[in-house]
């Protein structure tokens, strides 16, 4: 999925201030570190929590996190290639490159990677226990400092990035946290915010129900405890470190902190479960919200402005050396980019010197955006896309990559985007002399300027070694000799990892660090 270029014709009304932009980024990323480091020593733990400041010995630094380290990697690849070249299969490369950790979805997401089962497969399938968790909408500030007050942009960067790793439910939450925090740079009422973002997700999602029974419980004044206990029982069949659960934490700390940066955070952490990352995401929101100047420089001074890594490859060297390393870094290297960025589109608001303006025209469309929001997230967790030369070629398959030898297997293909007025596109499956074919294993499609054409092929698996294959397949213009060839991966049945073995290894490495850190 390639992010939408707007129309470039009209001038945007839109001004945000630079110095008041470069304070609430600033603010994102030091409200970011200050959370996911109060939350660090608890992650975990299912009890409710009673912190009203840090438990570490921090001597200066922050917690080293991977919530902000993926997204140190997102910004790279984003300079390298532009925000609108960004697609899920670049940042499915950079982190199989640069990202080291192997936990839980990331484990999954690098195996099927690693398998030819590529994104957005490498969320949806074999990851059934991890897909609706919580590794996605921990890393969405990038999205929305990079795109303020544009959350439709902000909203199909999440997308790329949340498919790497999480299907349905995981990645509705990081939709839902990339538009608030994108919508945060034009609006500061809390309520209202979440109220938008709620728009942007299916509204039968878990996601939304966790959201929507938080924002209950605060105006019917239910105590915060009994709130908290309420959104536990309510996602309790999903089990713990999962989204719509870790979603309603969120929320309930942001309406029940009232705006006040202390408190929310901390009442985020008490709320237990994955502390670091909830109370990360609520201070990055009331950091956009109030800027860095807006938070409490008794939260600033213990931990400094450096960003700590856990889970970066040190290798090759010269990327190493580029990420950024401390938060006012990758403030100046975030604005540098968005600003590069506007020139892209006029639609986008303008950064200068004079004051931020928002027409309510312009913010009127946060409340109607049903369109941009759905063509997100209707998306087939089963669809490859591959960019051609003349338009893009979209593979669906039916009930996901899975085959069973014997069994007839069905596939739809698309063309959409050419930039012809019309040609007849030949779409061939190239299957081994073994293999049969059931119905049509060939079609062909009458292209047309900027129309999606689809067709429906199927064929019939033997048995081939091992238990991934790529099937080859042909996609020829009827008026050129030459041909394109695509792989598409299938799988073997289902393949269960060794998640008892990667869940120990997160349990312990969360054990290990509670005793490294916690004051004694």
């Amino acid at each position: 999925m390639r992010l939408n270029v707007l129309d470039t014709s009209i001038p945007s009304m839109q001004k945000i201030n630079l110095a008041e932009y470069r304070d609430r980024v600033l603010g994102c990323w030091t409200g970011k570190n200050i959370g996911g480091t109060l939350g660090g020593p608890l992650e975990g733990r299912r009890e409710f929590n009673d912190v009203t400041f840090y438990t570490q010995k921090l001597n200066g630094k922050p917690a080293p996190n991977d919530d902000l380290d993926l997204q140190l990697i997102w910004l790279i690849a984003a300079e390298e290639y532009g925000l609108y070249r960004l697609n899920e299969r670049i940042l499915g490369e950079f982190w199989l490159t640069y990202i080291t950790g192997h936990w839980n979805e990331y484990g999954v997401c690098k195996s099927n990677m690693r398998n030819g089962l590529i994104p957005p497969l490498s969320g949806s399938c074999n990851n059934d226990r991890w897909k609706f968790s919580n590794g996605a909408w921990i890393r969405s500030e990038i999205w929305a400092c990079l795109f303020p007050a544009s959350p439709d942009e902000a909203a199909q960067l999440a997308y790329c990035d949340a498919c790497c790793d999480h299907a349905g439910e995981g990645i509705y939450a990081e939709l839902f946290t990339a538009s608030i925090e994108s919508m945060a740079f034009a609006i500061q009422n809390i309520r209202k915010l979440i109220d938008l973002a709620i728009l942007r997700i299916p509204q039968n999602c878990r996601v939304t129900q966790a959201v929507k029974l938080a924002c209950f419980c605060y105006d019917n004044g239910v105590p915060f405890r009994e709130a908290r206990d309420r959104i536990v029982k309510d996602s309790e069949d999903l089990g713990w470190f999962q989204a719509p659960g870790n979603l309603g934490f969120i929320t309930l700390a942001l309406l029940y902190g009232e705006g006040d940066f202390e408190r929310s955070i901390c009442l985020a952490v008490n709320c237990g479960d994955d502390t670091d990352c909830t109370a990360g995401t609520v201070g990055a929101i009331l950091g956009i919200i109030h800027g860095r100047k807006g938070i409490p420089k008794k939260w600033i001074t213990p931990i400094g402005n450096s960003i700590e890594s856990c889970s970066i490859n040190t290798f090759p060297q010269n990327y190493q050396s580029s990420i950024p390393r401390t938060v006012q870094e990758l403030t100046e290297r975030v604005i540098a980019l968005a600003r590069r960025t506007t020139h892209k589109t006029r639609t986008l608001p303008e950064f200068g010197n004079t004051a931020t303006v928002f027409t309510a025209e312009y913010l009127q469309k946060y409340e109607n955006s049903d369109a941009v929001a759905k063509r997100i997230w209707n998306r087939s967790p089963y669809e490859l896309t591959f960019d051609l030369p003349y338009g893009v070629f979209t593979v669906e398959y039916d009930s996901g990559p899975y085959v069973t030898f014997g069994i007839p297997k069905r596939l739809t293909v698309r063309m959409s985007g050419v930039h012809f007025i019309e040609n007849v596109v030949s779409v061939k499956l190239l299957l081994p002399e073994e293999w049969n074919s059931e119905g049509n294993s060939e079609c062909q499609m009458s292209a047309k300027f900027w129309n999606t054409v689809s067709a429906e092929l199927s064929f019939t698996p033997k048995r081939f070694s091992g238990v991934f294959y790529d099937l080859p397949i042909e996609i020829k213009l009827m008026d050129r000799r030459n041909s394109i060839i695509v792989q598409l991966p299938l799988q073997n049945g289902e393949v269960v990892f060794d998640i008892d073995r990667i869940d120990q290894g997160f349990y312990d490495r969360l054990d290990r660090n509670r005793s490294l850190n916690m004051v004694r």
